[in-house]
Formats: structure tokens, C-alpha cells, sequence
């Protein structure tokens, strides 16, 4: 189909349609075309890339989409991302945020972590994704270098749990506990355990990850605008 015949509102609602149904080819050349009318990088992450993710995590949400279509639909944003990303670095775009995520040390399991990864990219966060098997140095280190809103630490093995606390705890010895919001998620993880290890906040999936994300650098926003005035 040629995407030149519709008008810029059917373009966008099209692009949010075949991100839902995870269609990684057409994203790309829908990308293309909103450019070609002259659509800032921005407006076409907000109105198509971020408006379709956003349609995905509520039915992921409500059990309606499960994780392989969201993963489909991850991955079609992706490939819009890949054509807008080096754009929005030129014009200096608004994030929402920034956010360093990563599985803590001893655990290898990453397909939930990349899911909130991409979920929160397409929220419109900029995502420093460190991978697996995350020592308390490397998160540190990427903390320093890229100054977060939010840490974000996954596990899946009842065994590898218990590493949250220690980056938690490293978090506070290097003085730098109270400026970024700690997330911590993973299958085993509850909310409780995340009280326990002094998270600020349990994910139970990619979908309320990204809620609780998205409230928080609004309330953190608030309080720096009002700290203005």
C-alpha cells in the first residue's frame, strides 16, 4: 500500500494500527513518510509511536495482549526508533526521562527486562539497557556516566534476588541513594521483597513499570518547577 494517499491523521492512527499487530516492515516506511511531510521527529514519536505503545500496554495490562504480541510490537517500534533516534539527538527532543536498567549479577534472564526496556522507549524515556549478570560497579559506573531519573533491576532466580540490596545498599554508601528512583521487577519479586531491599517502587510488569515511571518524573517534575517558582 502506498502510504502518500492518506491524510496525516490516517497515517498516524495506520502506524499505531500495524505497531499493535507488530508489523516491523511497514513501521519504518510510515516513519519515512510523516517525515517526508515535513513532521518533526518528535510529533511522529508522540503521535504514532508513543500513542500505539501506549494502546499496547493498557490491553497488555488488562490481559487482552500477551507477552509475545508485545514483544512483536516492541520490536516494530524499534525499527521506527532506529530511523528517528539519530533525529532526535540532532534536534535535541524532549525525553520523559532517563533510565539505566539491567539483571543483577548471577542471573542470565533478560527477555522481561528488554521488554520493559522497549515499553519504556516507546513511553518516550531515554533507556541505557546494561544487559545481564549486573554487578554492583557496573550499574555504579553506568549511574555516574549517564546520571538517571530512574535504576531499574530485574532477576528471575530466587538465588540472584537478594544482589538487589546489595546495589541498594552501594547506592548509599556512595552517597548518591536519594537522587535517583530505584524499580526492581522480575517474576519471583514482589512487593514486599522491594520494601525490604529499599526500592522505591515494585514493577509487576512492563506495563505498570512504565505507569509507575511516568507518575513519578511527573511528580519530580512538579516539585522542580515549583522549587523554581
Amino acid at each position: 500500500m502506498s502510504y502518500s494517499e492518506l491524510n496525516l491523521e490516517d497515517l498516524y492512527l495506520q502506524m499505531q494500527d500495524d505497531l499493535y499487530d507488530g508489523l516491523k516492515e511497514e513501521i519504518p516506511l510510515q516513519v519515512r513518510e510523516a517525515l517526508e511531510r515535513g513532521q518533526s521527529p518528535q510529533e511522529i514519536l508522540d503521535e504514532g509511536l508513543v500513542a500505539g505503545m501506549d494502546i499496547v500496554g493498557v490491553d497488555f495490562r488488562d490481559g487482552i495482549l500477551f507477552v509475545p504480541e508485545v514483544l512483536m510490537a516492541a520490536n516494530a517500534m524499534k525499527a521506527g526508533m532506529e530511523i528517528l533516534r539519530p533525529l532526535l539527538t540532532e534536534t535535541g527532543a524532549q525525553r520523559i526521562g532517563k533510565m539505566v536498567v539491567g539483571t543483577v549479577k548471577g542471573d542470565i534472564h533478560d527477555i522481561g527486562k528488554n521488554l520493559v526496556a522497549m515499553m519504556m522507549e516507546g513511553a518516550g524515556f531515554e533507556v541505557i539497557n546494561l544487559g545481564i549478570n549486573c554487578d554492583a560497579d557496573k550499574f555504579l559506573a553506568a549511574i555516574r556516566e549517564h546520571e538517571p531519573d530512574i535504576l531499574g533491576m530485574s532477576a528471575l532466580l530466587t538465588t540472584t534476588m537478594p544482589y538487589m540490596k546489595v546495589v541498594v545498599d552501594t547506592l548509599g554508601e556512595e552517597g548518591i541513594r536519594d537522587e535517583i528512583y530505584v524499580m526492581v521487577g522480575g517474576a519471583p519479586v514482589t512487593e514486599n521483597f522491594a520494601r525490604e531491599v529499599g526500592a522505591d517502587a515494585y514493577g509487576r510488569d512492563a506495563a505498570v513499570s512504565v505507569e509507575i515511571a511516568k507518575s513519578y518524573m511527573a511528580r519530580k517534575n512538579s516539585e522542580a518547577s515549583k522549587q523554581l517558582a
